[in-house]
C-alpha cells in the first residue's frame, strides 16, 4: 500500500508524467521529477509540483514508487542504464499503451529486488508538453492495471493505489493480451481511422465546409508522431486483426447501400446506437 510519506518519483515530465506529478502533489505527496527538458522541469517546479527535479538518475534514490512516462522502447533503455540508483525494494510502475512487449522487456532487465506493476492510464489529449498537464482529466477516465502471476498483492495494490490516488474514475485488471487486444480496438483503431479520414481528401477548404461529425471523427489526428508508430508496430498484430474486422464492416454497410437495403441499414444503426449509449458519460 501506498503511504502518504512514500516518495513518489515521475521520469519523463510530459503531458502524463505532468498530469501525474500535478495528482500526485494535490494528494499530498512529495514527488521527484526526471527530464531532459530543463523547462519541463521548471514549469513543474514553478508549478510547486516537484520537490526537486532534473536529468540526473540519482534524484530517484530515495524514490518508495517510480513511475516512466517514457515511451516503451525509452522506457526499457532508461531501466537497462539506470535501475542501479534505485533502492532495495521499490515498485516501479509506467503509463504506456502496449504492455506484453514491455512487461516481458522489463522484467528481462529488471534487478529482482525490484516489482513492476504494468497500469495504463486511459487519459490524455491531442497536444504535448507538461503545460497540458491536466490531473482533472482521471476523474472522467478509466484506469488499467496490468499485473502478471508473477506479480505479488502487494505490487497489484500499488497499482489500485495510483488509480485511487490519482482519482481515476474507474479501475479495471486485465491480462496484458487482453490488454493489448482491447486497446487496438478501442485506442489505436480509432487513431487509424481518424488518420486516414484526413488524408483520404486534399481539399484544404474543408474546414469550411465541415460541422461537428467529422470534428469529432477526426479529433486524435492530431497525434504524436513519434510515440504512435511504436505503439502501432509494437501490437500490429491485434492492430491488424482489426483493421481487417474494420474493412469487412465497412463493406457490409457499402453493400447495403448499393443494394438501397435500407432495412439492413437500419438494423446495422439501431444495434450501434444501443451500444453508443452505454458509453454516455453519467
Amino acid at each position: 500500500m501506498i503511504k502518504r510519506s512514500d516518495k513518489i518519483g515521475i521520469i519523463g515530465l510530459g503531458l502524463l508524467g505532468g498530469s501525474y506529478a500535478k495528482g500526485f502533489y494535490n494528494a499530498g505527496y512529495r514527488v521527484y521529477g526526471i527530464d531532459i527538458d530543463p523547462e519541463a522541469i521548471a514549469f513543474a517546479k514553478r508549478m510547486k509540483w516537484i520537490v526537486e527535479g532534473g536529468d540526473d538518475p540519482a534524484l530517484l534514490s530515495d524514490c518508495d514508487i517510480v513511475i516512466s512516462a517514457l515511451y516503451p522502447r525509452l522506457f526499457v533503455e532508461w531501466i537497462k542504464e539506470n535501475q542501479h540508483v534505485f533502492k532495495e525494494g521499490i515498485i516501479l510502475s509506467d503509463v504506456t499503451g502496449i504492455k506484453r512487449q514491455v512487461i516481458e522487456e522489463v522484467n528481462a532487465v529488471l534487478r529482482k529486488d525490484i516489482e513492476f506493476i504494468a497500469c495504463h492510464p486511459m487519459a490524455g489529449r491531442e497536444y504535448k508538453g507538461i503545460a497540458y498537464a491536466d490531473c482533472n482529466q482521471f476523474e472522467t477516465s478509466n484506469f488499467i492495471i496490468v499485473p502478471t502471476e508473477n506479480n505479488s498483492e502487494r505490487a497489484k495494490e500499488a497499482g489500485y493505489d495510483i488509480g485511487r490516488i490519482l482519482r481515476f474514475k474507474t479501475i479495471s485488471e486485465l491480462s496484458p493480451e487482453e490488454h493489448d487486444d482491447i486497446i487496438g480496438f478501442v485506442s489505436q483503431l480509432c487513431h487509424v481511422i481518424a488518420i486516414s479520414l484526413m488524408n483520404l481528401s486534399e481539399n484544404e477548404k474543408l474546414v469550411d465546409y465541415t460541422g461537428d461529425s467529422f470534428r469529432d471523427l477526426t479529433r486524435i489526428a492530431n497525434i504524436n508522431e513519434n510515440l504512435w508508430p511504436e505503439l502501432f508496430i509494437c501490437n500490429k498484430d491485434n492492430l491488424l486483426k482489426h483493421i481487417d474486422a474494420l474493412e469487412q464492416q465497412v463493406h457490409i454497410l457499402r453493400d447495403y447501400i448499393e443494394e438501397e437495403n435500407i432495412e439492413a441499414m437500419k438494423a446495422l444503426m439501431v444495434e450501434a446506437t444501443a451500444r453508443r449509449k452505454k458509453f454516455d458519460r453519467k
